[in-house]
């Protein structure tokens, strides 16, 4: 896997960071049959540390951050939830893309699912209905604080689309509108 790792917000990335990063990511390596590249930005803040790891494949993007008062652990941290996605996804991905060619390339038929499978808790699915109010995009926005959800989604009084207000890492608001 060739690995590419950089500082930002004032963050010099040293051998020791870097080093540790690719050693890391070997963990993630196994489950390919190809070389990969891995992208992993290491941020400073205050009282913080984020690491981000991006994986773009073929057929779909890995990625996963996580934030920790410790780079270190933030970068294992990053590494092993990037690697539990691969793990739960891995089956479901195979199989929702085995009509496209090369795909049965891209992992290790050596791995053995079943095994994987059995570490995994398997997540319960909720599934819920809602009738879509049409309202302005400050409602919507009040609305969802007043419920406590990090997203919202609701039908623009002016446009008549259906949008999707959500909170966003840096506390700010975003709106995705369908068409």
């Amino acid at each position: 896997m060739k690995v590419q790792v950089r500082g930002k917000n004032g963050f010099e990335v040293t051998d020791a960071i870097s080093a540790y990063a690719e050693g890391k990511l070997e963990k993630v390596e196994r489950y390919f049959k190809e070389e990969l590249d891995a992208y992993v930005v290491c941020k400073i803040y205050k009282d913080h540390h984020k690491v981000e790891v991006t994986i773009p494949t073929k057929y779909y993007t890995m990625r996963a951050e996580v934030s920790n008062e410790d780079m270190y652990a933030a970068i294992d941290l990053t590494i092993d939830k990037l690697e539990s996605q691969i793990r739960k996804n891995k089956t479901r991905i195979t199989r929702s893309l085995q009509k496209k060619d090369g795909v049965s390339d891209l992992f290790h038929d050596a791995l053995d699912l079943e095994a994987l499978q059995r570490e995994l808790v398997d997540l319960p699915i909720k599934k819920k209905s809602i009738v879509l109010d049409s309202m302005e995009m400050e409602d919507a926005l009040t609305a969802m604080d007043m419920l406590g959800h990090d997203f919202f989604i609701f039908k623009e009084v002016k446009t008549g689309k259906v949008n999707v207000a959500y909170l966003r890492n840096d506390g700010k608001y975003g709106v995705i509108e369908t068409e």
